[in-house]
């Protein structure tokens, strides 16, 4: 889910400050900027937010003002390093040329961050200001989700609605699917008694056989009978009602239960020959996929 956080702490004469920024992701990618001299301190920061972020891109920047403690600290080996190297081509190139201590400022890392030691307050001081920040993010995510699960539940109750008006008209359709078998059987027959076809095949033996059209017939209901499908579905609309109330990240699993509500629907649709039932499976499926964008937003 998106959301922004800010956090602030003391340290040394100065402060850190912690920028959260959350956007929806399937997964949990967390990115860290850091000044040059806590630069050190990155890989804490990230697992600190792993700890309390579960989804989604996450972008933290600290920043540092004021005098803080955690000054960088001059390499001085690199730095001898580097000015002998400047006196050799100075040497080279313009002997008894002046070189001057200020080109040593164009030397990159000249400057690293302090030991351990020196960076257990910085460390303090950036636990503070993340564990404020995220709080904060915390709060503006959670008005968020209360959004979210609202629609959810909304287009939940809509779901159920929908599944129990097929429900309600499967014994009408199942009662319309057979009479209508039947009709058609019956024009065969007609088709199969006519004189005509009798003459063109004297061999042909008249009528069908009862039995085996019954048998046909049941057959054919077993084939169309969506019961257990809509007992599924109702299982796992009452499963994600359920999830909606624990505390815990629950995005993935709500994602499940849709690509389970969806297959389930699908094979409503497949079995149905009622029109009414496949405009209700058309609305079914439109619910569902509208959910399943939602869900893609919630951690």
């Amino acid at each position: 889910m998106t959301g922004f956080g800010l956090g602030n702490a003391a340290l040394g004469k100065g402060s850190v400050t912690a920028e959260v920024r959350a956007v929806n992701g399937r997964f949990l990618d967390v990115r860290v900027r850091l000044p040059q001299e806590l630069a050190d301190l990155a890989m804490m920061v990230e697992s600190e937010a792993r700890k309390r972020l579960a989804r989604g891109r996450c972008e933290i920047t600290l920043r540092t003002e004021g005098n803080v403690a955690t000054l960088p600290v001059l390499d001085k080996e690199r730095a001898r390093r580097a000015y002998q190297t400047l006196l050799q081509l100075r040497d080279e190139l313009a002997p008894d040329t002046e070189v001057p201590f200020s080109m040593l400022s164009a030397v990159p890392e000249l400057f690293r961050a302090g030991d351990a030691s020196d960076l257990e307050p910085a460390r303090r001081a950036i636990q503070g200001a993340l564990a404020a920040a995220l709080d904060d993010l915390e709060i503006m995510r959670r008005q968020e989700g209360a959004a979210i699960f609202a629609d959810l539940e909304a287009r939940l109750a809509a779901v159920r609605m929908r599944a129990s008006e097929i429900a309600a008209r499967a014994p009408v359709t199942a009662e319309n699917m057979a009479k209508k078998f039947r009709e058609r059987l019956s024009r065969i027959s007609a088709v199969v008694m006519a004189p005509a076809a009798v003459s063109a095949d004297p061999g042909r033996e008249g009528g069908i056989d009862p039995v085996r059209l019954e048998q046909e017939l049941v057959l054919l209901m077993e084939r169309s009978d969506i019961a257990e499908e809509l007992t599924r579905l109702g299982s796992h609309v009452t499963q994600m009602t359920a999830y909606m109330q624990e505390e815990e990240p629950l995005g993935r699993r709500l994602d499940f239960l849709l690509q389970e509500m969806a297959r389930e629907i699908n094979t409503i649709g497949a079995k149905s020959q009622d029109l009414r039932t496949s405009h209700a499976v058309v609305e079914l499926k439109a619910e569902i996929e509208r959910m399943r964008e939602q869900v893609q937003n919630v951690e």
